[in-house]
């Protein structure tokens, strides 16, 4: 019987809640203000991590601005990492730019200016409507059901 979760699943769960600690308490950039860690991709050796975050502000210098910033940290954040899992193997980490969430709110707002839009264009179609074309002519459907 397989195991509910894999190895690499669980080491990247913890790898993401001890990073997003370091990243409130640890790291002093102001740079890295309102940072979250989305996700943690772990390979099978844990040999390599890429860590998934997402940046308060759409920016896109911003947005490069903090990935260059946590990547030149990347040392001093894997040491302190490893302080804390006390584990045999520390994975590299990579940090990369989780853009979902902000896909999510442009998509979303996509669709609340589709729906406003409809209901413009109902509130402005509002003209009596022909009642022949709208009514079914019974007669010709009793004839077909014999």
């Amino acid at each position: 019987m397989a195991r509910e979760y894999a190895r690499t699943d669980r080491v990247g769960q913890q790898i993401q809640k001890e990073i997003a600690v370091i990243l409130m308490r640890e790291i002093k950039d102001p740079r890295l203000s309102m940072t979250t860690v989305s996700a943690v991709e772990v390979t099978r050796d844990l040999a390599y991590a890429k860590i998934f975050v997402t940046f308060f502000n759409d920016n896109a210098d911003e947005i490069k601005a903090s990935l260059e910033v946590l990547a030149e940290a990347e040392g001093y954040i894997r040491s302190l990492l490893g302080k804390r899992l006390r584990a045999r193997i520390m994975p590299h980490l990579r940090f990369v730019y989780d853009s979902s969430m902000s896909e999510g709110v442009r998509m979303s707002a996509l669709v609340d200016q589709a729906v406003a839009s409809d209901k413009s264009n109902d509130k402005n179609d509002e003209s009596p409507v022909d009642d022949e074309s709208t009514n079914i002519d019974k007669s010709t459907d009793s004839e077909k059901g014999e």
